[in-house]
């Protein structure tokens, strides 16, 4: 009764109704809702402060900024949702707020257009020396087990993984270390109509900002050859896995293209089978049958895992998030 008497009170103003209008509708900074609202940002943030109080809005910090939407877990989500479905779509000032809105996002994927098309060409010459990408989609589509809801893709980039498994999954929430890239990830999921169920973070891969054994599935494709620890990645995966749940782990096997660490920063070249074997059994997971699908000249494999049923291993205490509100 005390939350619910909260929450009411809290969203019974009609600017915050139009903030929690605004933020179902995407990831907004208090910039972009100081310019929707013509109000100033103390005001605005006052009143996202309440509502965040209130759990009727989440925040997420990235660097020196800090995301609101409207809560998607907890108490608050459902009446949370109740309220903003109850607003007449006819109401002007709400109208007005919501062009307002598709000024911004129009704003927002221009720039992404941009740094995409700054950095397209480098990894359309990675493309082209393997299998495309769209066969690399269809098998692990067929290889994500039946009934996840909650899946996680560790070094989103472009948000692509999400924008895949994002329709067929309840929630999906994307990482990455980069501002760029996820900008042009909320832009695609954007575009796609995605961002109710989907989000994406800015996070450390080697100590994720949720609780073991918070998702089903977890996703990392193309990011192990970034890695200074690879092993630490699968280790960190394997820990916010439920007993039962999948790693799909897509990389390289293993090359002699040295120019790949030169040009494009690869710290390895591509992986064995059998290293991957042992990162998977240190962490818990129980390894399946590479699926590896031959290019020229580099070959793409897919190493799918579930984790046991073992007791779930405690986050890493000594490394830290990058820029992630818990």
């Amino acid at each position: 009764m005390e939350f619910l008497l909260t929450a009411l009170k809290a969203a019974a103003e009609p600017t915050r109704l139009r903030l929690m209008a605004l933020c179902a509708h995407g990831e907004l900074t208090v910039t972009e809702l100081t310019q929707i609202l013509g109000q100033s940002q103390p005001r605005v943030s006052r009143h996202l402060k309440l509502l965040c109080e209130a759990g009727l809005l989440d925040r997420f910090r990235e660097g020196t900024w800090a995301f609101y939407r409207l809560t998607q877990r907890g108490p608050g989500a459902e009446l949370a949702s109740t309220l903003v479905d109850q607003i007449p779509a006819d109401d002007p000032e709400l109208a007005l707020d919501l062009e307002r809105l598709e000024a911004i996002k129009r704003g927002r994927a221009e720039a992404a257009a941009r740094y995409f098309s700054e950095n397209a060409a480098r990894w359309h010459e990675i493309r082209s020396l393997h299998v495309p990408e769209r066969e690399v989609e269809q098998a692990l589509v067929q290889l994500l087990s039946p009934g996840v809801e909650d899946l996680l893709d560790i070094g989103t980039g472009t948000g692509r993984m999400i924008e895949l498994f994002g329709p067929k999954v309840a929630r999906a929430v994307g990482i990455d270390a980069s501002r760029e890239m996820l900008a042009v990830a909320r832009a695609n999921l954007e575009r796609e109509g995605l961002l109710r169920n989907c989000q994406v973070r800015q996070a450390d891969m080697y100590q994720l900002p949720f609780a073991s054994g918070s998702f089903d599935a977890v996703v990392i494709h193309q990011v192990l050859h970034y890695c200074e620890e690879p092993a630490e990645a699968v280790a960190e995966a394997a820990r916010v896995l439920r007993p039962g749940g999948q790693l799909l782990l897509v990389d390289f096997s293993r090359h002699d293209l040295d120019a790949l660490r030169v040009e494009h920063a690869h710290r390895r070249l591509g992986f064995e089978n059998s290293e991957i074997d042992l990162w998977f059994e240190a962490a818990g997971l129980i390894g399946g049958a590479p699926v590896h699908l031959p290019g020229g000249p580099l070959t793409v494999t897919i190493w799918p895992s579930v984790r046991g049923a073992a007791e779930l291993p405690a986050a890493n205490p000594v490394l830290s998030v990058s820029g992630v509100s818990q």
